[in-house]
Protein backbone atom coordinates (compact mmCIF):
# COMPACT_ATOMS: atom_id res chain seq x y z
CA UNK A 1 0.00 0.00 0.00
CA UNK A 2 1.46 3.56 -0.88
CA UNK A 3 -0.03 6.94 0.37
CA UNK A 4 0.39 8.32 -3.38
CA UNK A 5 -1.97 5.49 -4.71
CA UNK A 6 -4.25 6.16 -1.71
CA UNK A 7 -4.23 10.10 -2.72
CA UNK A 8 -5.14 9.42 -6.23
CA UNK A 9 -7.93 7.49 -5.13
CA UNK A 10 -9.62 9.65 -2.99
CA UNK A 11 -8.88 12.61 -6.17
CA UNK A 12 -10.84 10.45 -8.42
CA UNK A 13 -13.86 10.44 -5.60
CA UNK A 14 -13.26 6.67 -4.60
CA UNK A 15 -13.95 4.88 -1.34
CA UNK A 16 -11.30 3.90 1.49
CA UNK A 17 -11.63 0.67 2.88
CA UNK A 18 -10.94 0.90 6.87
CA UNK A 19 -7.37 -0.57 6.03
CA UNK A 20 -6.32 1.98 3.66
CA UNK A 21 -7.98 4.85 6.12
CA UNK A 22 -5.97 3.01 9.24
CA UNK A 23 -2.70 2.90 7.15
CA UNK A 24 -3.04 6.52 5.79
CA UNK A 25 -3.07 7.67 9.71
CA UNK A 26 -0.79 5.07 11.68
CA UNK A 27 2.10 5.91 8.82
CA UNK A 28 1.43 9.61 9.12
CA UNK A 29 1.74 9.70 12.93
CA UNK A 30 4.74 7.36 13.21
CA UNK A 31 6.62 9.65 10.02
CA UNK A 32 6.65 7.27 7.59
CA UNK A 33 4.21 9.58 5.39
CA UNK A 34 5.33 13.11 4.77
CA UNK A 35 3.50 16.34 5.76
CA UNK A 36 2.84 17.14 2.19
CA UNK A 37 1.37 13.41 1.06
CA UNK A 38 -1.22 14.31 4.10
CA UNK A 39 -1.79 17.70 3.09
CA UNK A 40 -3.00 16.53 -0.57
CA UNK A 41 -5.16 13.52 1.07
CA UNK A 42 -6.83 16.11 2.82
CA UNK A 43 -6.89 18.52 0.04
CA UNK A 44 -8.29 15.62 -1.38
CA UNK A 45 -10.94 14.73 0.79
CA UNK A 46 -11.89 18.63 0.91
CA UNK A 47 -12.78 18.20 -2.70
CA UNK A 48 -14.12 14.36 -2.46
CA UNK A 49 -16.33 13.91 0.95
CA UNK A 50 -15.70 10.68 2.75
CA UNK A 51 -18.64 8.84 2.90
CA UNK A 52 -20.31 7.93 6.64
CA UNK A 53 -18.39 4.89 6.51
CA UNK A 54 -15.25 6.44 5.95
CA UNK A 55 -15.70 8.89 8.43
CA UNK A 56 -16.40 6.38 11.32
CA UNK A 57 -13.08 4.52 9.58
CA UNK A 58 -10.95 7.89 10.05
CA UNK A 59 -12.85 8.71 13.93
CA UNK A 60 -12.03 4.90 15.03
CA UNK A 61 -8.50 5.41 13.80
CA UNK A 62 -7.63 8.52 15.84
CA UNK A 63 -9.21 6.83 18.90
CA UNK A 64 -6.46 3.95 18.30
CA UNK A 65 -3.52 6.17 17.83
CA UNK A 66 -3.37 6.33 21.23
CA UNK A 67 -4.35 5.93 25.21
CA UNK A 68 -7.98 5.13 25.80
CA UNK A 69 -9.12 5.72 29.06
CA UNK A 70 -11.79 3.09 30.52
CA UNK A 71 -13.77 4.03 33.51
CA UNK A 72 -15.82 0.63 33.16
CA UNK A 73 -14.85 0.23 36.89
CA UNK A 74 -16.29 3.03 38.32
CA UNK A 75 -19.31 3.27 36.44
CA UNK A 76 -21.38 2.00 33.03
CA UNK A 77 -22.39 5.34 32.04
CA UNK A 78 -19.24 8.06 31.36
CA UNK A 79 -21.26 11.51 30.12
CA UNK A 80 -18.88 14.14 28.32
CA UNK A 81 -20.17 17.34 26.87
CA UNK A 82 -18.25 19.43 24.09
CA UNK A 83 -18.77 22.60 21.86
CA UNK A 84 -17.79 22.87 18.75
CA UNK A 85 -16.64 26.70 19.81
CA UNK A 86 -17.76 30.04 20.52
CA UNK A 87 -18.00 33.52 22.04
CA UNK A 88 -18.83 33.57 26.15
CA UNK A 89 -19.66 29.87 25.97
CA UNK A 90 -18.81 29.33 29.87
CA UNK A 91 -21.28 26.38 29.54
CA UNK A 92 -18.87 23.33 30.95
CA UNK A 93 -18.61 25.06 34.15
CA UNK A 94 -22.15 26.13 34.79
CA UNK A 95 -23.00 22.74 33.36
CA UNK A 96 -20.11 20.08 34.60
CA UNK A 97 -20.87 21.10 38.55
CA UNK A 98 -24.67 20.37 37.55
CA UNK A 99 -24.56 17.02 36.64
CA UNK A 100 -21.80 15.45 39.05
CA UNK A 101 -24.43 16.74 41.83
CA UNK A 102 -26.89 14.79 40.07
CA UNK A 103 -24.98 11.48 40.22
CA UNK A 104 -23.48 11.54 36.55
CA UNK A 105 -19.95 10.63 36.27
CA UNK A 106 -18.66 13.28 34.07
CA UNK A 107 -14.76 12.65 32.46
CA UNK A 108 -13.99 16.16 31.05
CA UNK A 109 -11.28 17.00 28.60
CA UNK A 110 -10.93 20.59 27.83
CA UNK A 111 -8.37 22.72 25.17
CA UNK A 112 -7.27 26.14 25.27
CA UNK A 113 -8.62 28.77 23.37
CA UNK A 114 -7.08 29.54 19.67
CA UNK A 115 -8.48 32.59 17.19
CA UNK A 116 -11.98 33.70 18.04
CA UNK A 117 -13.15 30.68 20.49
CA UNK A 118 -12.56 30.73 24.31
CA UNK A 119 -11.01 27.82 25.94
CA UNK A 120 -11.93 26.06 29.37
CA UNK A 121 -8.93 25.38 30.16
CA UNK A 122 -8.04 28.92 30.09
CA UNK A 123 -10.76 30.00 32.03
CA UNK A 124 -10.28 27.42 34.46
CA UNK A 125 -6.89 28.98 35.15
CA UNK A 126 -8.14 32.12 35.71
CA UNK A 127 -9.01 30.77 39.26
CA UNK A 128 -5.53 31.23 41.42
CA UNK A 129 -3.54 28.29 41.73
CA UNK A 130 -6.45 26.20 39.86
CA UNK A 131 -4.77 22.32 38.31
CA UNK A 132 -5.70 21.75 34.79
CA UNK A 133 -2.64 19.00 33.99
CA UNK A 134 -4.05 15.75 35.86
CA UNK A 135 -2.36 12.65 35.34
CA UNK A 136 -4.46 9.57 34.43
CA UNK A 137 -4.20 8.06 37.40
CA UNK A 138 -5.07 11.88 39.33
CA UNK A 139 -7.99 11.99 36.64
CA UNK A 140 -9.45 8.56 37.59
CA UNK A 141 -9.22 9.51 41.45
CA UNK A 142 -10.98 12.36 41.20
CA UNK A 143 -13.88 11.32 39.08
CA UNK A 144 -14.19 7.97 41.65
CA UNK A 145 -14.18 10.53 44.71
CA UNK A 146 -16.11 13.02 43.46
CA UNK A 147 -17.63 11.99 40.65
CA UNK A 148 -16.20 14.90 38.16
CA UNK A 149 -12.85 15.70 36.99
CA UNK A 150 -11.94 18.91 34.26
CA UNK A 151 -8.84 18.17 32.82
CA UNK A 152 -6.16 19.38 29.82
CA UNK A 153 -5.95 17.10 27.27
CA UNK A 154 -2.95 14.30 27.50
CA UNK A 155 -0.82 14.25 24.61
CA UNK A 156 -1.15 10.52 24.86
CA UNK A 157 -5.01 10.65 23.47
CA UNK A 158 -5.72 10.51 19.73
CA UNK A 159 -1.87 12.06 18.85
CA UNK A 160 -3.01 11.22 15.13
CA UNK A 161 -5.78 13.84 15.42
CA UNK A 162 -3.59 16.35 17.29
CA UNK A 163 -0.91 15.82 14.33
CA UNK A 164 -3.48 15.93 11.78
CA UNK A 165 -5.55 18.79 12.86
CA UNK A 166 -1.84 20.84 13.30
CA UNK A 167 -1.89 20.19 9.68
CA UNK A 168 -5.59 21.42 8.24
CA UNK A 169 -4.66 24.69 10.32
CA UNK A 170 -1.75 25.51 7.69
CA UNK A 171 -3.39 23.84 5.17
CA UNK A 172 -6.87 25.38 4.72
CA UNK A 173 -8.69 22.15 5.46
CA UNK A 174 -10.27 22.66 8.66
CA UNK A 175 -13.52 22.85 7.68
CA UNK A 176 -14.57 19.60 6.29
CA UNK A 177 -17.38 18.17 8.05
CA UNK A 178 -15.85 14.75 7.86
CA UNK A 179 -12.63 16.05 9.58
CA UNK A 180 -14.71 18.14 12.33
CA UNK A 181 -16.62 14.90 12.94
CA UNK A 182 -13.50 12.60 13.04
CA UNK A 183 -11.87 14.91 15.41
CA UNK A 184 -14.39 16.18 18.14
CA UNK A 185 -15.58 12.40 18.27
CA UNK A 186 -12.46 10.53 18.77
CA UNK A 187 -11.54 12.62 22.00
CA UNK A 188 -15.03 11.98 23.17
CA UNK A 189 -14.22 8.20 22.85
CA UNK A 190 -10.24 8.32 23.62
CA UNK A 191 -11.78 10.16 27.21
CA UNK A 192 -13.62 7.20 27.85
CA UNK A 193 -17.39 8.62 28.01
CA UNK A 194 -20.05 6.44 26.38
CA UNK A 195 -22.92 9.21 26.71
CA UNK A 196 -21.98 12.25 24.58
CA UNK A 197 -23.69 15.27 24.23
CA UNK A 198 -22.81 17.74 21.20
CA UNK A 199 -23.28 21.50 21.07
CA UNK A 200 -22.92 22.21 17.36
CA UNK A 201 -23.28 25.70 16.71
CA UNK A 202 -23.82 28.49 13.89
CA UNK A 203 -23.35 31.72 13.04
CA UNK A 204 -20.94 34.64 12.87
CA UNK A 205 -19.20 33.63 16.27
CA UNK A 206 -18.81 29.89 15.23
CA UNK A 207 -17.08 27.67 12.36
CA UNK A 208 -20.23 26.91 10.80
CA UNK A 209 -22.25 29.59 9.65
CA UNK A 210 -25.62 28.41 8.71
CA UNK A 211 -28.21 25.91 10.78
CA UNK A 212 -28.50 23.66 7.81
CA UNK A 213 -24.72 23.35 8.15
CA UNK A 214 -24.58 22.78 11.78
CA UNK A 215 -27.69 20.05 11.06
CA UNK A 216 -25.45 18.13 8.58
CA UNK A 217 -22.72 17.78 10.88
CA UNK A 218 -24.74 17.24 13.98
CA UNK A 219 -26.37 13.84 11.74
CA UNK A 220 -22.79 13.36 10.85
CA UNK A 221 -21.77 12.77 14.53
CA UNK A 222 -24.84 10.93 15.25
CA UNK A 223 -24.09 8.60 12.67
CA UNK A 224 -20.50 8.00 13.67
CA UNK A 225 -21.86 7.44 16.93
CA UNK A 226 -23.97 4.61 15.65
CA UNK A 227 -21.22 2.96 13.87
CA UNK A 228 -18.80 2.60 16.98
CA UNK A 229 -21.50 1.62 19.35
CA UNK A 230 -21.56 5.17 21.02
CA UNK A 231 -24.88 6.99 22.38
CA UNK A 232 -24.62 10.71 20.88
CA UNK A 233 -26.94 13.44 21.22
CA UNK A 234 -26.43 16.64 19.60
CA UNK A 235 -28.44 20.54 19.94
CA UNK A 236 -27.93 22.93 17.38
CA UNK A 237 -27.24 26.29 18.81
CA UNK A 238 -26.59 29.76 17.55
CA UNK A 239 -23.68 31.90 18.17
CA UNK A 240 -24.73 34.81 16.29
CA UNK A 241 -24.24 36.77 19.24
CA UNK A 242 -22.18 36.39 22.28
CA UNK A 243 -23.49 33.71 25.38
CA UNK A 244 -24.48 35.19 28.54
CA UNK A 245 -23.17 38.66 29.28
CA UNK A 246 -19.14 38.10 29.84
CA UNK A 247 -16.08 37.08 27.27
CA UNK A 248 -12.78 36.84 28.71
CA UNK A 249 -11.54 34.41 30.91
CA UNK A 250 -11.75 36.04 34.69
CA UNK A 251 -15.07 37.99 33.63
CA UNK A 252 -16.09 33.94 32.63
CA UNK A 253 -15.64 32.31 35.25
CA UNK A 254 -17.52 34.57 37.73
CA UNK A 255 -20.57 34.88 35.64
CA UNK A 256 -20.83 31.07 35.87
CA UNK A 257 -20.19 31.22 39.43
CA UNK A 258 -23.43 33.72 39.36
CA UNK A 259 -25.33 31.41 37.30
CA UNK A 260 -24.63 28.29 40.02
CA UNK A 261 -26.36 31.43 42.52
CA UNK A 262 -28.98 31.71 40.51
CA UNK A 263 -28.22 34.77 39.05
CA UNK A 264 -27.94 34.58 35.10
CA UNK A 265 -28.87 35.46 31.47
CA UNK A 266 -32.13 33.24 30.04
CA UNK A 267 -29.59 32.43 26.88
CA UNK A 268 -27.12 30.53 29.11
CA UNK A 269 -30.02 29.28 31.45
CA UNK A 270 -31.61 27.85 28.22
CA UNK A 271 -28.32 26.14 26.52
CA UNK A 272 -27.28 24.59 29.50
CA UNK A 273 -31.15 23.29 30.58
CA UNK A 274 -30.99 21.74 27.50
CA UNK A 275 -27.69 20.13 27.80
CA UNK A 276 -28.17 19.03 31.20
CA UNK A 277 -31.81 17.30 30.23
CA UNK A 278 -30.36 15.30 27.35
CA UNK A 279 -27.63 14.03 29.59
CA UNK A 280 -29.68 13.12 32.37
CA UNK A 281 -32.13 11.23 30.16
CA UNK A 282 -29.23 9.64 27.86
CA UNK A 283 -27.67 8.11 32.06
CA UNK A 284 -30.90 7.20 32.79
CA UNK A 285 -31.08 9.72 35.51
CA UNK A 286 -34.36 11.11 34.60
CA UNK A 287 -37.36 9.65 32.57
CA UNK A 288 -39.22 12.82 31.49
CA UNK A 289 -37.75 16.09 30.29
CA UNK A 290 -39.65 17.26 32.91
CA UNK A 291 -38.05 15.58 35.84
CA UNK A 292 -35.03 16.32 34.29
CA UNK A 293 -35.65 20.10 34.79
CA UNK A 294 -36.82 20.05 38.24
CA UNK A 295 -33.54 18.96 39.31
CA UNK A 296 -31.47 21.09 37.76
CA UNK A 297 -33.17 24.05 38.91
CA UNK A 298 -33.10 22.30 42.80
CA UNK A 299 -29.72 21.91 42.45
CA UNK A 300 -29.65 25.58 41.60
CA UNK A 301 -31.95 26.51 43.97
CA UNK A 302 -30.15 25.20 46.95
CA UNK A 303 -26.72 26.00 46.35
CA UNK A 304 -25.43 22.23 46.01
CA UNK A 305 -24.05 22.53 42.66
CA UNK A 306 -22.67 25.77 43.49
CA UNK A 307 -20.88 23.47 46.63
CA UNK A 308 -20.38 20.92 43.65
CA UNK A 309 -18.04 23.51 41.68
CA UNK A 310 -16.01 24.46 44.66
CA UNK A 311 -15.70 20.76 45.60
CA UNK A 312 -13.98 20.64 42.00
CA UNK A 313 -12.20 23.67 42.85
CA UNK A 314 -10.58 22.51 46.18
CA UNK A 315 -9.87 18.88 43.98
CA UNK A 316 -7.65 20.69 41.52
CA UNK A 317 -5.41 23.13 44.17
CA UNK A 318 -7.27 25.85 43.25
CA UNK A 319 -8.61 29.04 46.02
CA UNK A 320 -11.92 28.04 47.28
CA UNK A 321 -12.30 31.70 48.44
CA UNK A 322 -12.88 33.27 45.00
CA UNK A 323 -16.33 31.66 45.37
CA UNK A 324 -17.41 34.36 47.10
CA UNK A 325 -14.59 37.17 46.89
CA UNK A 326 -14.11 37.83 43.29
CA UNK A 327 -11.38 40.21 44.19
CA UNK A 328 -9.24 37.65 43.94
CA UNK A 329 -9.58 37.29 40.18
CA UNK A 330 -7.57 39.13 38.14
CA UNK A 331 -9.63 41.80 36.89
CA UNK A 332 -8.40 44.84 33.92
CA UNK A 333 -7.47 47.84 36.09
CA UNK A 334 -8.80 49.87 33.38
CA UNK A 335 -12.46 50.19 31.49
CA UNK A 336 -13.60 52.07 28.68
CA UNK A 337 -17.54 52.14 28.11
CA UNK A 338 -19.15 51.52 24.50
CA UNK A 339 -22.45 53.59 24.65
CA UNK A 340 -25.61 53.65 22.69
CA UNK A 341 -25.64 56.85 19.95
CA UNK A 342 -29.82 56.36 19.81
CA UNK A 343 -32.53 55.44 21.28
CA UNK A 344 -34.61 52.24 19.90
CA UNK A 345 -33.36 48.32 20.55
CA UNK A 346 -30.52 46.50 19.81
CA UNK A 347 -31.08 44.59 16.68
CA UNK A 348 -27.67 43.44 16.03
CA UNK A 349 -24.45 41.88 18.02
CA UNK A 350 -21.67 40.19 15.89
CA UNK A 351 -20.20 37.67 17.89
CA UNK A 352 -17.20 37.76 16.21
CA UNK A 353 -16.99 41.29 16.67
CA UNK A 354 -16.68 41.38 20.09
CA UNK A 355 -14.55 38.32 20.53
CA UNK A 356 -12.01 40.97 17.91
CA UNK A 357 -12.21 43.46 20.22
CA UNK A 358 -11.40 41.34 23.22
CA UNK A 359 -9.06 39.87 21.80
CA UNK A 360 -7.01 42.92 21.06
CA UNK A 361 -7.25 43.67 24.46
CA UNK A 362 -5.32 40.45 25.34
CA UNK A 363 -8.18 37.80 26.18
CA UNK A 364 -7.05 35.25 23.16
CA UNK A 365 -4.16 34.39 21.37
CA UNK A 366 -3.23 33.71 17.89
CA UNK A 367 -0.56 31.03 18.23
CA UNK A 368 -1.01 28.05 21.11
CA UNK A 369 2.74 29.73 22.50
CA UNK A 370 0.88 33.48 23.41
CA UNK A 371 0.19 34.53 26.62
CA UNK A 372 -3.03 35.57 27.47
CA UNK A 373 -4.44 38.41 30.13
CA UNK A 374 -6.91 36.85 32.58
CA UNK A 375 -8.16 39.89 33.80
CA UNK A 376 -9.02 41.23 29.97
CA UNK A 377 -12.21 41.11 28.25
CA UNK A 378 -15.89 42.78 27.90
CA UNK A 379 -19.40 42.78 29.78
CA UNK A 380 -22.05 43.07 27.86
CA UNK A 381 -24.98 45.10 29.15
CA UNK A 382 -27.26 44.82 26.66
CA UNK A 383 -28.11 41.81 24.01
CA UNK A 384 -30.06 41.48 21.15
CA UNK A 385 -33.85 42.90 21.63
CA UNK A 386 -32.71 44.92 24.22
CA UNK A 387 -34.06 48.49 24.91
CA UNK A 388 -31.36 51.24 24.81
CA UNK A 389 -32.04 55.05 25.29
CA UNK A 390 -28.90 57.27 23.81
CA UNK A 391 -26.13 57.17 25.81
CA UNK A 392 -26.81 53.98 27.58
CA UNK A 393 -23.45 51.27 28.05
CA UNK A 394 -24.45 48.77 26.21
CA UNK A 395 -20.90 47.29 26.99
CA UNK A 396 -17.37 47.58 28.92
CA UNK A 397 -14.06 47.03 27.93
CA UNK A 398 -11.58 46.08 30.70
CA UNK A 399 -7.57 45.67 30.06
CA UNK A 400 -4.80 46.09 31.44
CA UNK A 401 -1.62 46.93 29.36
CA UNK A 402 -2.37 46.97 26.07
CA UNK A 403 -0.74 49.49 23.29
CA UNK A 404 -2.63 52.55 22.30
CA UNK A 405 -3.30 51.27 18.91
CA UNK A 406 -4.71 48.05 20.13
CA UNK A 407 -6.98 49.33 22.71
CA UNK A 408 -8.10 52.23 19.59
CA UNK A 409 -8.83 48.77 17.38
CA UNK A 410 -10.51 47.67 19.75
CA UNK A 411 -12.71 50.13 20.92
CA UNK A 412 -13.57 51.37 16.83
CA UNK A 413 -14.55 46.88 16.91
CA UNK A 414 -16.45 46.96 20.26
CA UNK A 415 -18.29 50.38 18.53
CA UNK A 416 -19.24 48.51 15.25
CA UNK A 417 -20.27 45.18 16.47
CA UNK A 418 -24.07 46.33 17.77
CA UNK A 419 -26.72 47.98 15.72
CA UNK A 420 -29.78 49.85 17.30
CA UNK A 421 -33.27 49.75 14.91
CA UNK A 422 -35.97 52.14 16.25
CA UNK A 423 -38.95 49.22 16.50
CA UNK A 424 -39.57 46.59 18.56
CA UNK A 425 -38.96 42.95 17.49
CA UNK A 426 -39.20 39.39 18.71
CA UNK A 427 -35.81 38.39 19.74
CA UNK A 428 -33.68 35.34 17.27
CA UNK A 429 -34.11 31.95 18.45
CA UNK A 430 -31.31 30.39 20.78
CA UNK A 431 -31.94 26.86 20.15
CA UNK A 432 -32.60 25.48 16.46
Amino acid sequence: MRAVDLIQKKKEGKSHTQEEIKFLVENYTKGNIEDYQMSAWLMAVCFQGLNDEETAYLTQAFVESGDILDFSKISSNIADKHSTGGVGDKVTLALIPILAQLDVYTAKLSGRGLGFTGGTIDKLEAIPNFKTELTNEEFFKQISDIKVAISSQSPNLTPADGKIYALRDVTATVDNKSLICASVVSKKIASGANSIVLDVKYGSGAFLKTPQEARELGDLMIKTGKLLNRNIDVVISSMEQPLGFSVGNSLEVIEALEFLKGNYKEDLYEITLELAIKTLLNCKKATTKEEAKAMVDLVIKNGSALNKFKEIIAHQKGNTEVIEDYSLFEIGKNKTEIKANKDGYISKLIALDVAHAAKLLGAGRDKKSDSIDFGAGIILNKKIGDKVQKDDVVMELYYNDVSQTKLNDSIKIAQSSFEIQEEEFEKPKLIY
